[in-house]
């Protein structure tokens, strides 16, 4: 980073800023969220047992993060309150994906610009409708928003784990098949994640209202088995 009083090139500034955020980013473990018939599956490693990194925004809303945990959190409260308020200002159904992603890649975008540090974060947001078609919506440290299909990586060795979910990736695949698929993609070939260490959940439209459940270790072993 520049230091104060000292010139620097604005593309020179912007380009150590995104060195920066990506360095920090890379450092932690991956995320994936991956569609399947009737769901999106976000799974994460995450060995933790009180931090989280994937939780409920809204009624059909999940968001999933990477990163410095303190700062991606903020965005969930955000995000929290952003969709509390847009509900009960409007209705339920006006509360979407889309616009929270537009939402985060403002602050996001505002923040990269304009502060000194950017936010060494990654994060995604899905959403599921009622008849079970997915959104998937990744937002970068420096608020470029991506509209992700079928699958989706952040934070770590996130091109490795893409090209496995794109091999394995299929459109029959059930809530058992995706969460697979998500795990053994984030582990590789040459290691294996155990159930204690991932953070898993899921948004299915069967659930109703609350589209958002979180599986319990053993539900994750049972899955994995």
């Amino acid at each position: 980073m520049a230091m104060p009083g000292m010139y620097v090139s604005p593309e020179q500034l912007m380009q150590d800023r995104a060195d920066y955020a990506r360095k920090g980013i890379s450092r932690g473990r991956s995320l994936a969220a991956v569609e399947y018939d009737g769901g999106v599956a976000l799974v994460a490693e995450n060995a933790s047992s009180t931090l989280r990194k994937v939780s409920e925004i809204y009624d059909r809303i999940a968001f999933g993060g990477v990163g410095r945990y303190n700062e991606f959190d903020q965005l969930r409260i955000a995000g929290v309150r952003y969709a509390e308020l847009k509900g009960y200002q409007y209705s339920r159904e006006d509360v979407d994906a889309r616009s929270l992603a537009n939402q985060y890649a403002q602050m996001l975008g505002q923040i990269f610009t304009h502060e000194m540090k950017p936010m060494e974060v990654e994060i995604v947001v899905a959403e599921i409708d009622v008849s079970g078609a997915a959104e998937l919506y990744r937002i970068q440290y420096d608020g470029t928003v991506a509209d992700e299909q079928h699958w989706c990586c952040i934070g770590g060795d996130s091109e490795s784990v893409l090209e496995r979910l794109a091999d394995g990736w299929d459109a029959a695949l059930d809530r058992d098949g995706a969460v697979n698929l998500a795990v053994s993609s984030l582990a590789g070939p040459d290691r294996s994640i155990a159930a204690n260490e991932l953070e898993v959940a899921v948004l299915a439209a069967e659930n109703g209202r609350r589209c958002f459940h979180r599986l319990s270790d053993s539900e994750t072993e049972s899955v994995l088995a």
